[in-house]
Formats: C-alpha cells, sequence, structure tokens
C-alpha cells in the first residue's frame, strides 16, 4: 500500500496542481499572522500569545477547510471554490478541538518539555520522555484527524480524535513512515517558499492515506475472519490503480509523448 500511496498522492497533488498553489497562497494569512505575534511577542508577552492563539485558530480552521477540498481531489473531483467556502461551515466544530489541541501541543513541545530537561534529575528527565511520546502519538494521530472527520461527518469532534489514535496504533509503522513523509514534504514547503506541496498538498496526502487505511477497515468489517496479515491490498486497490493508471513522469510532462 505504501508504494502506491505515494504514486497516488503525487499523481492527485500534479493533477490538480494550480488548484493547490491557490489554497497555500490562501495560508500566507496565517503565516502573517503567525511572523507577527513572534514580533509583538518582543514587545508585549500578553499581546504575542494572544496574537499567537488568533494564528492558531486560523491555521486549524483553514486546514480544515483545505482538507475538505482536497478530500475532493483524493475522489478524482474537481469542486469550484464555492464548495471551499461552504467547507467552513461544516468543519468548525472538529476546527475547535484541533485548536485546542494544537495549542497543548505547542505548549508541551516549547515550555513542558524544556522544563523537565532543565533538571538534572532521572525522575524529570523520564517525565519529559514520557510527555514526549504521549505528545508524538497526538502529532500522529492529528494526521488523520480532519480526513476523518470529512469521510465521516457524523462523528462528533472527540470520536473523530478517538478514530485517529486507533488509526495511529493499527497502522504504527505507516504511521512512523507518514510522519517521517510530512517532515520530508516541510523540508520541500521551505524550498518553495509554501507555494507547494504547501498545507494543500499536505492535507491531500492525507486524505489519500487515509482513503487507502479505510479500504482495510471495509474488508475487515465484511471478512472479520480475516486476520490484518492476510489483507489482500492488490485486489483492494485494484479500482485506484486503475483510475490512476500507468503514468511516468515523461508522460506526465510531456503527455504527447506517451
Amino acid at each position: 500500500m505504501t508504494g502506491f500511496f505515494i504514486k497516488k498522492a503525487f499523481f492527485d497533488g500534479w493533477d490538480n496542481l494550480i488548484s493547490l498553489v491557490v489554497l497555500n497562497l490562501g495560508y500566507l494569512v496565517v503565516l502573517l499572522t503567525l511572523y507577527g505575534s513572534l514580533e509583538v511577542l518582543t514587545v508585549s508577552v500578553f499581546g504575542g500569545v494572544a496574537l499567537l492563539a488568533i494564528a492558531l485558530a486560523l491555521h486549524s480552521l483553514y486546514m480544515g477547510a483545505v482538507s475538505s477540498q482536497t478530500k475532493e481531489y483524493a475522489w478524482y473531483s474537481r469542486p469550484g471554490f464555492a464548495a471551499f467556502k461552504d467547507s467552513f461551515k461544516s468543519i468548525w466544530r472538529h476546527a475547535i478541538l484541533h485548536f485546542i489541541i494544537q495549542a497543548l501541543l505547542v505548549t508541551i513541545l516549547f515550555f513542558v518539555i524544556p522544563f523537565y530537561l532543565s533538571y538534572t534529575s532521572l525522575i524529570a528527565f523520564a517525565i519529559a520522555v514520557l510527555v514526549f511520546w504521549v505528545a508524538l502519538a497526538f502529532m500522529l494521530a492529528m494526521m488523520y484527524y480532519y480526513p476523518l472527520a470529512i469521510q465521516m461527518p457524523d462523528d462528533k469532534p472527540l470520536k473523530t480524535l478517538k478514530k485517529s489514535l486507533m488509526v495511529v496504533a493499527d497502522n504504527l509503522f505507516f504511521s512512523l513512515f507518514f510522519g517521517i513523509y510530512h517532515i520530508f514534504n516541510l523540508v520541500l514547503t521551505i524550498l518553495f517558499a509554501t507555494i507547494i506541496p504547501g498545507v494543500a498538498g499536505i492535507q491531500l496526502s492525507r486524505q489519500v492515506a487515509t482513503k487507502l487505511l479505510m479500504f482495510k477497515y471495509d474488508y475487515l468489517e465484511e471478512h472479520p475472519e480475516v486476520t490484518r496479515k492476510d489483507i489482500p491490498w492488490e485486489e483492494l486497490l485494484f479500482d485506484e490503480q486503475e483510475k490512476v493508471g500507468k503514468r511516468t513522469l515523461r508522460g506526465m510532462i510531456f503527455p504527447w509523448k506517451d
């Protein structure tokens, strides 16, 4: 599944490149707010923290809307940006919980863990390590949070979070790979000045990964006697492979030569 995920995420991104760039340009508002909060922090701690909270709230809301839009790309649909505006109305509840978790993670990573590491005792170090692993589990879970929220719109935010943690626990090695994949995409995003792959490309990859993983759970629901080691991925991904097709980099750049 991992190899096909990389292929599908890449070509889905290529097929919707212009739309992804437009969505990424919209994220500049969040980045400017974040930059402003860092500037204000040098003058006023309260003002800087307040502006940082606004930046995180905008980040959560915008990421949810982008995830909703890119879900359609993963399903080979190309909705207009009117659908993007409507997505804010459907995702705001999940965005609130997303904001709370992101704020807690920022606090843990930049304040709580350094606080415990500042002590030289073994107990403080053990607490810092434990807190780090808990934070890492939630960071991995957040990769699936919005895709699950959008693909299962009837679930409430806490139920979506619970399912996200369960997906991580059940697909630990893929989730760790997916985390490394995110780091690679973040590096590319910085190199290309947030234009590509950017938040939109990252959200698209999350939608693709979650879509493929859901095939497994649908299959296990229909065949409870089958163990997870015996998942027939070739069979489950057949239709998706047909839709993506046998594409090459040469054909992508010079389609008339294929």
